[in-house]
């Protein structure tokens, strides 16, 4: 059989979603890196400190122990029960076993959400800038993403007047990640309670609380939606995972809290699809939940660290760059308006912001993502969770590409 006379046609489903950005800057990244350019990738959201070490023993004893075989999709006992004394501890949220759920990372979860609630004409309200994949997502599950843009100088953060603007009746879900991946924007009490009065008013809409950098706050205190509001907990779910808080990207554990009746279709989709998580990675997370916390402390101080480090070097890119110090998470979302309509060394106009990322991963080798995968452009995404010495480097080198930039 020719391939012509193949049928290669995609579902409407896959055709409307895009490729992650992110990954393409990555793919780039790794591209260049083989052709044997120096390059630096501030690209992807990665602590590059080790898991720590009880967690890793945990899951060899895990391997050892038999702990090789299919569990309960959900989540084991020991892993529910672990999610539930996390969420009580740290975020005063009690769930019972029927209300959690555990899957192959954070971002299976949301998936399984989306896909369990939206029909076609649903719409889901997303905070630009926001994670790549929300609208992906939304649009893969057969709903409407309708972007809302705050004022930046209001750090991004949605108010009550501009939520009540974009509610309508097919609104089914408001997608709220504090802190915020890209800009580290950070709620308070105040403000979540503030958002859920007006939420109040709408009884269809469902909150979806993104916690996943919880632990990785500098200045200002963090808040869950849920407990902000605990009225609201009966229509919110609450996703976390041990990827950004104990370095574990690789072992793809992600749980939730939520309503019994969302999380029990979200087993059933997950019971179609990839079944359990892995068993080992569950062992690992018990131990991650249950296990001390004050190694995080440490986590934190390096991360502000680098954080005011790069920020010292980066104020030297102004005005091509504007960098805010953001107060969570591991990223900057540096405005770079002012870059637009400049001219490269090599006479290129630089007409938007995925321009000036290509221009600095060819002419300086840092990897950095556009803000227009984030839902907001001109901007820069920027990370500084790599090693010191390898950030400052990056961060002098987008300094001196900065400064080759003319009218």
């Amino acid at each position: 059989m020719s391939s012509a006379e193949l049928d290669v046609r995609l579902s409407d489903r896959v055709a409307a979603a895009r490729p992650s950005a992110t990954g393409a800057v990555s793919e780039l990244a790794r591209r260049l890196s083989a052709e044997g350019r120096s390059i630096i990738s501030l690209s992807e959201g990665e602590l590059d400190f080790d898991t720590p070490a009880h967690v890793r023993e945990a899951a060899v004893q895990a391997i050892a122990g038999g702990q090789t075989r299919y569990t309960d999709v959900g989540g084991t006992p020991a892993l529910k029960a672990a999610v539930a004394a996390k969420f009580a501890r740290d975020n005063h949220l009690e769930y019972a076993p029927a209300e959690i759920i555990a899957a192959t990372g954070a971002k299976q979860i949301l998936f399984n959400a989306l896909l369990a609630t939206l029909n076609p004409g649903d719409e889901a309200i997303v905070v630009a800038p926001y994670w790549v994949s929300y609208t992906e997502m939304t649009r893969i599950a057969g709903g409407t993403p309708v972007i809302v843009t705050p004022d930046a100088a209001n750090d991004f953060k949605l108010t009550p007047a501009l939520l009540e603007q974009h509610l309508t009746p097919n609104t089914r879900w408001l997608i709220l990640n504090a802190p915020c991946n890209p800009s580290g924007a950070l709620y308070t009490r105040e403000e979540f309670a503030a958002l859920a009065a007006v939420i109040r008013k709408h009884p269809r809409v469902l909150v979806m609380s993104d916690d996943i950098y919880e632990k990785l706050v500098y200045e200002g205190e963090f808040v869950s939606f849920a407990e902000a509001a605990p009225d609201m907990r009966a229509r919110t779910l609450t996703i976390n995972g041990v990827s950004k808080s104990h370095a574990m990207t690789g072992w793809r554990l992600g749980y939730a809290g939520g309503p019994a009746w969302l999380i029990k279709a979200m087993n059933l989709l997950q019971s179609q699809s990839t079944s359990n998580p892995s068993s080992v990675s569950q062992a690992a997370a018990v131990a991650a939940l249950n296990g001390p916390q004050d190694f995080l402390d440490g986590w934190r101080d390096r991360l502000r660290a680098r954080r005011d480090m790069a920020l010292g070097i980066l104020q030297a890119a102004a005005p091509v760059l504007s960098v805010r110090r953001p107060p969570a998470a591991f990223y900057f979302f540096a405005d770079c308006r002012q870059a637009i309509g400049m001219r490269t060394p090599a006479g290129a106009t630089i007409a938007t912001d995925a321009d000036l990322a290509r221009y600095l991963i060819e002419e300086a080798g840092v990897a950095v993502v556009p803000g227009s995968a984030f839902g907001l452009e001109p901007y820069l995404r920027l990370t500084f969770c790599i090693a010191d010495d390898r950030l400052k480097l990056a961060c002098e080198r987008i300094v001196a590409a900065c400064a080759k930039l003319t009218r």
